[in-house]
């Protein structure tokens, strides 16, 4: 694949990861979407060790994708400190930035960064299943269009690796998988609630109709 298409590709994941996320960023501000605190916070500490790791690792145009979702994921989270749901700094969150130093400090140790992306990526679900599980519980607490785009930027970024390299492939694949789920939860959520909504409106019509 030519230097040109996997720039195309890399630029493309880039303006779509902002595209984005300004509707979350707009919906947060609105208080329509609340985000998960301790969700963002993970994802701010270990998005930026994957960052820094696949530029240590000479990722080129797949770092258009990184670099944005490092720095919306920061934005986000300081944005929820105040509008987001959950609590965040507990023994948890304490445990993960323990684990992500350890990351580093074996980045330091061995001078090969796959062990801070293992470790970032590895953690990182964590703070993705809390978002998954409040996405089905509460779907209208998110912003629908954010996970979609971000799915389709997932998607460029992969193309932009322009090849079969397990480390560079890593942090997309981990994120279009995690978006994807996302995306998933708050179908399945919206349809249990549509049908909730359709079943009381069913027994209201009956007490109505007795």
């Amino acid at each position: 694949m030519s230097v040109q298409v996997l720039f195309i590709y890399g630029a493309l994941a880039g303006m779509l990861s902002v595209c984005a996320y300004l509707p979350y960023i707009i919906d947060t501000l609105k208080k329509r979407t609340q985000p998960q605190r301790s969700s963002w916070m993970i994802w701010s500490v270990l998005a930026s060790l994957a960052f820094f790791a696949q530029v240590s690792e000479g990722a080129t145009d797949s770092l258009w994708f990184a670099g944005v979702q490092t720095s919306g994921t920061i934005v986000v989270f300081l944005l929820s400190i105040r509008l987001g749901s959950g609590g965040f700094m507990n023994r948890a969150d304490f445990l993960v930035l323990v684990c992500a130093a350890c990351g580093l400090w074996l980045w330091y140790l061995t001078e090969t960064a796959i062990y801070a992306l293992v470790i970032s990526i590895s953690i990182s679900l964590l703070g993705g299943l809390l978002t998954i599980r409040k996405a089905y519980l509460h779907p209208h607490s998110e912003t629908m269009s954010t996970w979609l785009i971000s799915f389709i930027a997932s998607i460029f970024a992969m193309l932009s690796v322009g090849s079969l390299d397990i480390i560079m492939l890593a942090y997309p694949v981990y994120l279009f998988v995690l978006y994807g789920a996302i995306i998933n939860a708050m179908i399945m959520g919206r349809m249990e609630y549509r049908s909730d909504i359709d079943t009381i409106h069913i027994m209201d019509r009956h007490k109505k109709a007795c």
